[in-house]
């Protein structure tokens, strides 16, 4: 059996409008992202992520340099979903009082007085894992409950991380996006509040609200980079499932820079590679995969666009990109044992996968077409993010400790 190719690749610059981007301010509009970022500031405990620099990779690698921005240590949850779920639980919450259009402070928020107005409210969500702990979290420490739906294939130590965060867990028959679907159905049934990352007709708000909670990490890291003295980073790589962290990084750059934002490459698998597939069809429109998304990547085995995000990806990115498990393991065994003096990272599979597709793109000879059409060399400062540290601590082991995913003998890279 032929294995997977490392790195596909599609050039969407042809099919970026050339005039107005009206997707990012109906997502992210004027003035919003200071106002997100200082509710978060809010939240007892909140802590700026380290952005970690791998130099010494770099160096080898023939790059200016790595910036990985580490959400692993993220309010103790082990990635950045958090954000985007505490901040769409505090605007469900506005407006069930009847105060959306209200900055309300995260004291305010948790006072016994907005429980006794709210009542019983309960958070519903679907998850492969990191999304469903984080809105477990973000409700309690808001004061409320939570019912969070998975898939069969979801791991014990994810469903064990949300169960500690007083979820309540229901696991569906099926992948992840029938738990989407189970969890709609059931929350219309029993009057739950469903916090979803992907949208569907008559239900954007809540998304939308969720991709803008995930704007304060690219706030501080623009900060963290300004203190290095860097105005921005050239190339800025994201993974993605359903695309709410792609979309909400491309529409904060867009925002700050404009055409002289980023150039933006957005990653999935390649067994579940709902983007890719959308911009290689070339209609505009998304579209779906089928299939059972078999792979180790559970935070982007998604097989349904967000079609809020999509809009932004659609118009933003600059090349949609697959790769397959063993570029992820890859970049999960480099994170954790880097080069000489460069810091060692924490990263699951979701979170390695851009430092694996990099480090193919600099290094496969065979890819050097698409090396130079980004544009990458001596002078480029890349932006990674660790979007999870080790939240599924079985599989976690299995890849790094055993050595469960193997590059093919045919992708090694030897020099």
């Amino acid at each position: 059996m032929t294995a997977e190719y490392p790195v596909n690749w599609f050039d969407n610059r042809p099919f970026q409008p050339q005039g107005e981007i009206t997707s990012v301010s109906e997502v992210l509009p004027p003035g919003k992202v200071k106002l997100i970022g200082d509710f978060h500031h809010q939240i007892p405990a909140f802590r700026m992520s380290p952005l970690r620099r791998l130099s010494h990779l770099a160096n080898r690698l023939g790059l200016g340099d790595i910036w990985v921005k580490d959400e692993s240590a993220r309010l103790n949850q082990g990635s950045f979903k958090v954000l985007g779920g505490t901040y769409a639980l505090a605007q469900i919450i506005k407006k069930r009082l009847g105060r959306e259009n209200e900055e309300i402070s995260f004291k305010e928020l948790t006072s016994e007085e907005t429980k006794r107005k709210i009542g019983d409210l309960i958070f519903a969500t679907a998850t492969d894992g990191n999304h469903g702990r984080g809105i477990a979290w973000s409700a309690t420490q808001l004061g409320f409950k939570s019912i969070i739906y998975v898939h069969k294939h979801t791991t014990q130590g994810r469903i064990k991380a949300i169960e500690r965060n007083n979820g309540k867990v229901v696991v569906v028959d099926g992948n992840y996006d029938d738990a989407v679907r189970q969890v709609f159905i059931d929350a219309q049934k029993n009057g739950w509040e469903v916090v979803s990352d992907t949208s569907l007709p008559g239900y954007e708000s809540v998304p939308k609200w969720v991709m803008q909670g995930y704007t304060t990490l690219f706030c501080e890291a623009q900060e963290q980079l300004a203190g290095q003295g860097l105005i921005k980073p050239t190339h800025v790589f994201v993974q993605a499932g359903v695309g709410s962290l792609a979309a909400a990084t491309l529409g904060f750059y867009h925002n700050l820079f404009g055409k002289q934002r980023p150039m933006t490459v957005v990653v999935e698998p390649t067994k579940a590679a709902c983007l890719f597939e959308s911009a290689r069809m070339a209609d505009g429109k998304p579209h779906s995969v089928l299939g059972d998304l078999d792979t180790i990547m559970a935070g982007l085995a998604c097989g349904d666009p967000n079609p809020v995000a999509w809009n932004i990806l659609r118009d933003c990115t600059d090349f949609f990109v697959t790769s397959p498990d063993y570029v992820a393991a890859k970049g999960m065994r480099v994170y954790g044992f880097p080069l000489k003096d460069d810091p060692d990272i924490v990263s699951g599979e979701s979170g390695a996968v851009t430092l694996g597709t990099l480090m193919y793109i600099m290094e496969y000879a065979p890819l050097q077409e698409l090396r130079e059409m980004m544009n990458l060399n001596k002078d480029s400062q890349i932006l990674l993010i660790n979007t999870e540290g080790n939240t599924s601590p079985e599989e976690f082991r299995d890849v790094v400790w055993n050595g469960s995913v193997q590059v093919p003998d045919e992708y090694k890279i030897h020099r």
